[in-house]
């Protein structure tokens, strides 16, 4: 693992540290490409339930390296939007759930990649921005996500005029799951994280494709394929194996399929 993505695992949970304070976490594309493939490997290893993504320094992303935008072509600058759309939909296609860790600021690409997080975990002190608009860069690809995430009218003015949105005002926007105090962020997350891996990776995995597949469908539709999907869960091992140890008052042993 480069440098710039750390990387370690305590029981079933690994962490992916962003590993660039010196540029604020910025997502460059070599950043960006390395955190991709870390998931991707992560997706194909069955001992990792939960996946955290942290990040070293004072903030925990300021979005795209703006030195790589600067001066670019047209066909540079859409390969360093393409990347960055192909990690966002590795974060979600990824089986295990990716739990953000945030502090400091998440602006632009980085509110982006927290809020395209299954859950988002932001100390107190934390803030959320999408900027661009204030340097003539519509943050167009970070409304992507905020727009699934939060109201309409709020997400255009989190676009509109690039004000940062607090920790707590992005809970109530649902921008994020949970908000603590910031003594208590990496302990909270970590307990998080703990109480999520110990259910089975194999019906977890199948929930959270369902949820993403689901979520934008007309409701009959979304019905009838969960329908299909929860019949599909029942039947694998863990299933039968979580039914029986409830119905029998004992704790259930996963077999991950």
């Amino acid at each position: 693992m480069s440098d710039l993505i750390l990387s370690s695992t305590q029981n079933n949970v690994t962490t992916l540290t962003l590993n660039s304070p010196q540029t604020r976490n910025a997502l460059s594309m070599e950043l960006m490409g390395q955190l991709r493939d870390a998931l991707v490997a992560i997706g194909d290893d069955t001992s990792v339930h939960v996946v955290v993504l942290a990040a070293e320094g004072p903030v925990f992303s300021s979005g795209h390296n703006l030195k790589e935008v600067r001066g670019a072509d047209h066909a540079r600058q859409q390969e360093i939007f393409d990347l960055c759309t192909d990690l966002m939909l590795t974060v979600q296609r990824t089986p295990q759930p990716v739990i953000a860790r945030v502090h400091g600021l998440a602006t632009a690409a980085g509110a982006q990649l927290a809020a395209t997080c299954d859950l988002v975990v932001a100390a107190r002190s934390a803030a959320f921005a999408t900027p661009g608009v204030k340097i003539g860069l519509f943050c167009s690809t970070p409304g992507v996500a905020i727009a699934r995430a939060v109201p309409t009218k709020q997400a255009m003015r989190m676009l509109l005029t690039g004000d940062p949105v607090s920790a707590e005002r992005a809970l109530d926007l649902g921008l994020v799951s949970d908000v603590v105090d910031d003594a208590q962020l990496i302990r909270a997350t970590d307990e998080l994280a703990t109480k999520i891996a110990q259910a089975s990776s194999a019906t977890v995995a199948i929930g959270k494709e369902a949820f993403y597949r689901q979520i934008s469908m007309p409701v009959e539709d979304a019905y009838r394929e969960m329908s299909d999907t929860m019949a599909k869960n029942a039947v694998i091992d863990d299933a039968q194996e979580g039914i029986d140890a409830f119905l029998t008052k004992r704790d259930p042993e996963w077999k991950g399929r």
